[in-house]
C-alpha cells in the first residue's frame, strides 16, 4: 500500500471518522485519509484490529469498539471523539454486511439484520455525528452500492437497505445544506474484501456475478476505491461512482429490473441442481464478527 504523505490535502490535521473500519474497503480508507494527514477515528466490530491498525498509522488515530445499532454507544463513541480528536470535518458511513439465498429460506432475524446494520446504523452514525458536522461545516459520505441502482436476486436484504441508505441521503442532504453540511453518496461495485470473496464461493451468487458485462464483474482493490473516495470527500461531492462508468446507470435504471428477469434462466439449473441455494449467512469476516458481537450482547 502506498504510503508516502499527501501535502495540501483538506482532510490534513481534520478529524474523520470511518465505520466498518475494522477491515476490507474501511481499512482502506482509514489508510488513505492518514497518508493525507488525517486524523481517523476507527469505529467497528473487532477492537483488538482496530487497535491494531490505529497503531500503524503514521499520525494521530482513535480506535473505538461500537455496535452501529446502539445508539446509546454511538452516542459515547462521539463524545470519545470529539474529546480525543477534535469534532469531525466528515464521518463516512461505511459499516455494513450482507447475506445471500432465497428470500422465502432466509431467517427473518438475519435478513432484519442486515437492514439494521446497513440502513439503521447508517441513520444512527449520522445521528450521533451530526452536532459536530454543524459545527465543522462538514461532510457526511453514504456508503452505497450498484445495489442501490440495480437491485439483484438473491441479495434481498442488501438491495433493500441500500436502496435505503440512498433513499436516506437524498433526504438527509435536503435537510442539512441549510447548516452547511454536506452530504454524499458513495456508489461501489465489486471491491476485493472478505464479503466478496466469500459470496463467490457460493456458486449462485459466483453465477449471478459471471452474468454481467465484463466491466460489471470486474473487481477492484479496496486501495483504489479508498483513493477515490476520499478524492470525492475532499471535493465534498454529492455523488462518488467507483468505477466511474457506474453513473451511466443513472438515467436508465428504470430500465435494469426487466433485464434483471433474465437472470433465474441462468441460476436456475444451479438451483436445480442444489448447489449452494440454502441462505449462505452473514458472508465474510466482518459478517461472522457482527454476528459474534450480537450474539454476545443478547440476553
Amino acid at each position: 500500500m502506498h504510503s508516502s504523505p499527501v501535502r495540501s490535502s483538506p482532510v490534513r490535521e481534520r478529524t474523520v471518522v470511518v465505520t466498518g473500519a475494522a477491515r476490507g474497503l474501511g481499512a482502506a480508507l482509514v489508510h488513505d485519509i492518514a497518508r493525507r494527514g488525517g486524523r481517523p477515528a476507527l469505529l467497528g466490530h473487532e477492537g483488538d484490529r482496530l487497535q491494531e491498525i490505529a497503531s500503524r498509522l503514521p499520525g494521530p488515530a482513535l480506535a473505538i469498539e461500537v455496535d452501529v445499532t446502539d445508539m446509546a454507544a454511538l452516542e459515547r463513541a462521539a463524545d470519545e471523539v470529539r474529546r480525543r480528536l477534535g469534532p469531525p470535518s466528515a464521518v463516512i458511513a461505511n459499516a455494513g454486511i450482507a447475506a445471500g439465498g432465497d428470500f422465502a429460506a432466509t431467517d427473518p432475524d438475519e435478513w432484519r439484520r442486515v437492514v439494521d446494520v446497513d440502513l439503521t446504523g447508517s441513520a444512527q452514525t449520522a445521528r450521533a455525528f451530526l452536532p459536530d458536522l454543524r459545527t465543522t461545516a462538514g461532510y457526511y459520505l453514504q456508503i452505497a452500492s450498484l445495489a442501490s441502482l440495480a437491485a439483484a436476486p438473491m441479495m434481498s436484504a442488501y438491495c433493500a437497505a441500500k436502496s435505503g441508505v440512498e433513499a436516506f441521503a437524498h433526504a438527509l442532504r435536503a435537510e442539512v445544506a441549510p447548516q452547511r453540511v454536506a452530504v454524499g453518496i458513495a456508489y461501489l461495485n465489486w471491491i476485493d474484501t472478505d464479503m466478496v470473496r466469500d459470496a463467490d464461493e457460493t456458486a449462485v451468487l459466483r453465477e449471478l456475478r459471471a452474468f454481467m458485462p465484463a466491466p460489471a464483474r470486474r473487481v477492484r482493490s479496496a486501495e483504489s476505491v479508498a483513493a477515490r473516495l476520499v478524492d470525492g470527500l475532499e471535493r465534498r461531492r454529492t455523488a462518488v461512482y467507483a468505477p466511474p462508468w457506474l453513473r451511466l446507470l443513472q438515467p436508465v435504471r428504470g430500465a435494469v429490473p426487466p433485464v434483471l428477469l433474465r437472470l433465474p434462466g441462468r441460476t436456475r439449473p444451479l438451483l436445480e441442481a442444489g448447489l449452494s441455494a440454502r441462505p449462505t449467512g452473514p458472508l465474510g469476516a466482518g459478517g461472522a464478527a457482527d454476528r459474534a458481537a450480537t450474539r454476545r450482547t443478547r440476553p
